[in-house]
């Protein structure tokens, strides 16, 4: 495994996003262009049919141009190790309906799902593996589909196993007759647990786990347009995802409207409640407390250095955001500088060594209470990250007299619902 700094030819570990039995995948950064990247890194302990998998997947993405599909940007072997590099996202689709996510931003994803399926099928190439981890989203809320490793490509007669995840593998799939309809029941899957919020299991009985809520959420024919996808039998199913989409697009033609006149009305009655309030506290406190990211719950305006979500309470609400440091911690995933040897946000491990040299930054405002370090320290640290000592001074916000009352650093009591930095709940009287 790599460690955080860690150099690989042209590439600087950040990291480390995921792990599976047969590849972990980092958070890199390419110090040629100058660009965050993600790398896709084989075991060492997996090799022969393995590896030949990780060869696939790339000569078949690399057929594949889409704005849905996930960009391989290259793949090389360095010091021993195949690395594929790709674009990188912020998070999976699997991450993000662990919360709550409104219609017309579900509807928005699952078109972009389906339109990347069609496109594989569209050059005969059957997926074999979908899933929400497999769906990769961006910052502009564009949905990439990944990993194309158990990908099939199509010609008179297909030979493939029954690879794929068994959560979301079509039955004809697990006994290792893949086809396009496979894909339209995995993707039939992933949309059934996004409007539903359940995942439905073997038999797949209509009406399945969750159904209320989808019939309480559209209309009946879109239940009909899942139930189809979903079949038993492939037959009946959609014949490929070029289809399953053109029936998808016919029927979210009254939900576009729809939503354009909201869009329209909500323009002209003015901006809600919640955005007037963090409209203001931003004209206030932006600058001074660095909230230049939204919260992955509730998109409230929240810094990095934030232990929870002052508006919602949610646990390290800027996780994976894009940070202004030239590095990440592995654990935490704040922003942290190349000269620090240690988290300064989270009680982590060190970091590899880098650099002996100390970097100047506007931001120190501070210094280690610890008489043997006394380096420079930056607000809301929790931790000395040259010592790491634990940082006891109640940190102070500019333009904010209040107090929480159970770690005494400031707070913004005019809006706040919780303690930006020990979630205590704020009491206004």
């Amino acid at each position: 495994m790599f460690r955080a700094r860690q150099k690989l030819g042209k590439y600087r570990i950040l990291g480390r996003i995921a792990s599976g039995p047969l590849a972990d995948v980092y958070r890199a950064f390419d110090t040629i262009h100058k660009c965050r990247v993600a790398l896709k890194i084989p075991k060492k302990d997996h090799h022969g049919t393995s590896h030949e998998d990780f060869l696939h997947e790339v000569q078949v993405a690399t057929r594949l141009k889409h704005p849905n599909i996930l960009a391989v940007q290259n793949a090389s072997y360095i010091d021993e190790h195949f690395v594929i590099a790709m674009e990188l996202g912020e998070e999976s689709l699997g991450d993000r309906l662990e919360r709550r996510i409104s219609t017309a931003r579900a509807l928005d994803l699952a078109e972009q799902a389906l339109v990347s399926v069609a496109h594989a099928h569209e050059h005969k190439i059957i997926h074999c593996d979908i899933k929400p981890e497999n769906y990769i989203l961006f910052a502009d809320n564009t949905l990439k589909l990944a990993d194309f490793g158990f990908a099939k490509i199509s010609v008179r007669t297909l030979k493939a196993s029954g690879s794929g995840t068994i959560d979301y593998i079509a039955p004809e799939q697990a006994m290792g007759r893949p086809k396009f309809q496979s894909d339209v029941f995995s993707v039939g899957l992933v949309l059934y647990r996004m409007f539903s919020g359940k995942l439905p299991e073997w038999p797949y009985e209509w009406p399945l786990l969750g159904h209320d809520r989808l019939k309480a959420r559209f209309r009946p024919e879109f239940a009909e347009f899942l139930k189809k996808a979903l079949r038993i039998d492939p037959a009946e199913r959609y014949a490929d995802a070029i289809e399953m989409y053109e029936a998808f697009d016919k029927l979210q033609t009254r939900a576009r409207r729809q939503r354009r006149a909201s869009a329209k009305s909500s323009s002209k009655q003015g901006s809600s409640w919640r955005q007037i309030r963090w409209r203001e506290f931003q004209r206030r406190y932006r600058k001074t407390l660095e909230t230049t990211h939204q919260c992955r719950r509730c998109e409230g305006p929240v810094a990095e250095s934030m232990q929870a979500c002052p508006w919602c309470g949610f646990d390290n609400p800027a996780r994976g955001c894009t940070t202004r440091m030239p590095a990440h911690c592995p654990r935490c995933e704040r922003g942290v500088k190349l000269d620090w040897d240690y988290c300064a946000w989270c009680y982590g491990p060190g970091f590899e060594t880098e650099t002996n040299r100390h970097y100047p930054d506007k931001r120190y405002s501070a210094r280690c209470a610890n008489t043997r370090c006394r380096e420079p320290l930056m607000p809301f640290m929790r931790y000395c990250p040259w010592c790491r000592t634990k940082v006891k001074r109640p940190w102070k916000i500019a333009g904010s007299k209040a107090t929480c009352s159970a770690c005494h650093s400031g707070i913004c009591d005019d809006f706040w619902n919780f303690c930006a930095w020990c979630r205590e709940p704020v009491g206004r009287e």
